[in-house]
């Protein structure tokens, strides 16, 4: 595997993927979406840019001559993510690609996040072009909270008691290298999960002993969240987060760390762990 396309390469995933891959000696192609966001993916040492529609599909032909594989990172909760992986999937499918690997989610079948069953159809859509891709299927990220417990307040609109697998986004992009440059995964799903059931409230316990400062967990009033971080949203991303808040009410996001552990070779990083870099 000499050359890979990493779709949403400026996001904190494409970059983690892209950090995974060129640590492998892998050379990558971003996909981004203007060339304002170019210089985010070669500061993660991207090597070269192509700047793909994926709305339109334009680019993608371009993008995708003459790599060895792709990975497929979709805009998170895009309403259009089962065309967006099909254009994507055949134009992999007609370059005749060594490698395809999908970014998924956790649970994905799950009936009570709309954007969840998306990721479920998209995955049903790259199979019918790419039958031996691989889905990653990777619990929510450690990152996603390390600033706010940083700042000393855990605050998130749904249980502070639901338990989650949360995974350390290296340990993801890692797995991710590793399907994209070994052999052995073609056709295989994931479940990428961390090695730890913790709720937010454990969570705020972990971060102020590790972080030696009082980290407090705090349940937010839907109405503020659709006041604050949701009132930038679409109307569809912002039902679709308040439809995830109601199942990590009832469920929280729970995986085996299993698969995590054998891709990687070692055990995945901890919360603690995240919290100290």
């Amino acid at each position: 595997m000499t050359t890979v396309l990493v779709i949403g390469a400026a996001g904190k995933t494409g970059r983690a993927v892209t950090r995974a891959l060129t640590s492998r000696g892998v050379s990558v192609r971003a996909a981004v979406r203007s060339p304002e966001r170019s210089e985010r993916a070669y500061a993660a040492g991207a090597r070269s840019i192509s700047v793909v529609d994926l709305e339109t599909g334009q680019g993608l032909v371009e993008a995708v001559t003459d790599v060895d594989g792709v990975y497929h990172l979709a805009p998170n909760v895009h309403p259009d993510e089962v065309a967006i992986a099909e254009r994507v999937a055949r134009a992999a499918a007609r370059a005749d690609l060594a490698r395809f690997v999908f970014h998924s989610v956790l649970h994905p079948h799950d009936a009570s996040m709309p954007h969840h069953l998306r990721k479920a159809e998209a995955e049903e859509v790259v199979r019918t072009y790419l039958p031996g891709a691989t889905v990653l299927r990777p619990a929510a990220y450690h990152q996603n909270l390390v600033g706010a417990a940083v700042a000393g307040r855990l605050a998130v609109p749904y249980s502070l008691d639901a338990p989650f697998t949360n995974v350390d986004l290296d340990d993801v992009a890692e797995a991710a290298a590793t399907v994209l440059t070994r052999p052995g995964h073609a056709g295989l799903t994931y479940d990428v999960a961390g090695p730890e059931v913790l709720s937010v409230r454990e969570q705020a316990h972990v971060a102020t002993e590790v972080l030696g400062h009082p980290v407090e967990a705090v349940r937010m009033e839907l109405s503020e969240w659709v006041a604050g971080a949701g009132a930038s949203l679409t109307p569809q991303a912002r039902d679709d987060l308040l439809a995830m808040f109601g199942a990590y009410d009832r469920s929280g996001l729970v995986g085996d760390p299993t698969t995590l552990r054998r891709l990687l070779g070692r055990e995945p990083g901890t919360w603690a762990q995240a919290l100290v870099g």
